[in-house]
């Protein structure tokens, strides 16, 4: 019996990609070893966090780094960190942020569902240029003059979502922002691959970036690292940590926290139900590393052979596998259905109702077409996956 067979919760097989609402990806045995050893001792979480910050750091190009319970908890306390600095009574204030600057400049076509992040820490939205691009109207998008032009004395940062499609270019952005002495967050959570993403955010001029832990990283689930300026990172590290010790006992690492340059030690902060634990930092690490040292084209040549297998049981179908030539991308399966014998919805029912449960990506339904991610397959499942998608289709 296995541990979710006891729980009564089946197991699937994961076609769609990291999603959380998944449970994400299968950690590659070196991560779970690691978190496992990890898991048999303790250690002071500050340390632990200083010795995350310099391999982040060596990582991204950053000054400091650290790591939370996903790329969401490191917005929220990227955010807090742009609004209080190092200030530990404005720390204790938030989410109410009346008094400091709270406002946060976004690009109105990078609006998403996890803006809530810097939302929740106290920030309020101030929306700029319209997306014709995106409606049909036009061509335009937002410039970086509107951004310029939305930046007051209670702009505490910009805020600027990581797609190959996003514009203004991020370069333009941080050029304006630290024009005006604003600092500029980016949200990368689902930027990896290509590798250089790593560092090429920070080397645009990004002043936190926030990467997710458990999509391409393969990493823990419920972990995500913050890259960036290392006052920043001091301010969101001093959000996260318990500080629940005496003024006179507390010896925080310097090269995470300056103790000195704080009037006093803040109470616990917004990002404290964010924390991640000592488990779920060295998995991170761990996969960091071992991300790093695969390289682009030995991932995608992973990927691209579950890719060709899936493809290859479903002859006869209308079949294509996207980047394919692309080293820097994720390649995936796209079947394109027959409107008068298949529905992509019942199709994907089916396969999540079957034996094994499959689940894939109905995204572009509305287009007729159904999607395998090969991110999250395991070894032999590309040939599950194929034969159940040709069983299905032969069927209904």
């Amino acid at each position: 019996m296995t541990v979710y067979g006891d729980l009564g919760v089946r197991t699937i097989i994961n076609a769609k990609g990291p999603a959380t609402r998944l449970s994400g990806g299968v950690m590659r045995p070196e991560v779970s070893a690691a978190m496992q050893e990890a898991s048999g001792a303790c250690v002071d979480i500050a340390e632990l966090q200083a010795a995350a910050s310099r391999v982040i750091a060596a990582a991204t190009g950053a000054e400091a780094g650290y790591v939370a319970s996903g790329a969401s908890a490191c917005l929220l306390i990227g955010a807090a960190a742009c609004m209080t600095g190092l200030d530990p009574g404005r720390m204790a204030r938030l989410p109410d942020a009346a008094g400091m600057r709270n406002e946060c400049v976004m690009v109105r076509s990078q609006r998403n569902f996890y803006d809530h992040a810097i939302r929740a820490a106290g920030m309020r939205i101030v929306e700029v240029g319209l997306p014709d691009r995106y409606a049909g109207a036009g061509v335009r998008d937002a410039e970086a003059w509107e951004i310029d032009d939305a930046i007051t004395e209670r702009t505490a940062a910009v805020f600027y979502v990581a797609d190959q499609h996003a514009r203004p270019s991020l370069a333009e952005v941080t050029a304006v922002a630290h024009a005006r002495g604003v600092p500029v967050i980016v949200d990368a959570a689902a930027q990896l691959p290509p590798q250089e993403n790593l560092r090429r955010f920070i080397a645009e001029g990004a002043d936190l970036v926030a990467f997710s832990g458990g999509k391409a990283l393969g990493g823990p689930q419920a972990s995500g690292m913050l890259a960036g300026r290392r006052e920043l990172v001091m301010a969101a590290a001093l959000q996260h940590l318990d500080l629940d010790i005496y003024w006179d006992m507390w010896e925080p690492p310097d090269v995470l926290i300056d103790k000195w340059r704080l009037k006093g030690a803040p109470p616990h902060g917004i990002g404290r139900s964010c924390k991640a634990g000592k488990e779920e930092i060295v998995g991170l690490l761990t996969a960091l590393r071992l991300f790093i040292a695969e390289g682009d084209a030995a991932r995608h040549a992973r990927w691209l052979r579950d890719c060709e297998t899936v493809a290859a049981a479903l002859q006869g179908f209308l079949v294509t596998v996207t980047g394919s030539n692309e080293t820097r991308s994720v390649p995936t399966v796209e079947i394109t259905l027959d409107a008068d014998r298949h529905d992509p919805s019942g199709l994907c029912l089916r396969l999540q109702h079957g034996e094994p449960s499959i689940v894939v990506d109905p995204a572009e339904r509305h287009r007729g077409v159904v999607t395998v991610n090969p991110m999250c397959l395991r070894t032999g499942e590309a040939e599950i996956v194929g034969r159940e998608i040709r069983r299905a289709l032969d069927d209904l």
